[in-house]
């Protein structure tokens, strides 16, 4: 799909409200899946706060049942160069070949038109998460879960959107635990 809106497009450059329009209902996922790797990674500060902020924007979009995600203008507006968006597509057709090996439709409820609106709510919950200023590791349990839920979304698996809601639930837990151990360090300080 990625390849093809590559080709579909002769200009030297191309929107992002093109690019989103083009993927249709699976910018969802795709969205989701670049908003949550940065959190996978070390980043700076800021990081995560802005990577949560854009993911419960994209979280309640699900709620509410779209079927295209929405860019404000000043976003979908906004170009790049299409040898750029070539070279990631390149370099990034080696793993989505080998994880499309692994991937394919199956549990098709999961990643259905309903089942989207359960997944937004759980998205939302995963940027809100990511707003909390949990040290160290804090970022990583979302960050996953985000990106878990993303490729499933992006390959209409139920079994990955499975895999992310138990990871969802376990990111809950954990990050539900260290607010506990920093609040409890609050009041030994005090």
């Amino acid at each position: 799909m990625l390849s093809a809106i590559v080709t579909a497009h002769s200009a030297e450059r191309i929107g992002v409200g093109e690019v989103v329009h083009a993927l249709r209902n699976r910018a969802f996922g795709l969205s989701l899946l670049l908003l949550g790797l940065p959190n996978c990674l070390p980043m700076p500060p800021g990081i995560p706060v802005i990577c949560g902020v854009l993911l419960s924007f994209v979280g309640v979009q699900m709620m509410l049942g779209r079927d295209e995600l929405w860019l404000p203008r000043w976003l979908a507006s906004r170009t790049f160069s299409r040898s750029l968006l070539e070279k990631i597509i390149n370099g990034a057709l080696k793993w989505i070949r080998r994880f499309e090996g692994y991937s394919r439709p199956r549990l098709i409820y999961f990643s259905s038109a309903s089942a989207r609106l359960v997944l937004g709510g759980m998205v939302l919950v995963l940027g809100l998460l990511l707003l909390l200023p949990i040290p160290i590791f804090g970022n990583l349990p979302p960050g996953i879960a985000v990106c878990i839920l993303g490729l499933g979304l992006v390959e209409r698996d139920g079994a990955f959107i499975c895999a992310g809601i138990v990871a969802t639930l376990i990111s809950l837990g954990v990050m539900g635990f260290l607010s506990w151990i920093l609040f409890q360090g609050a009041l030994a300080y005090l």
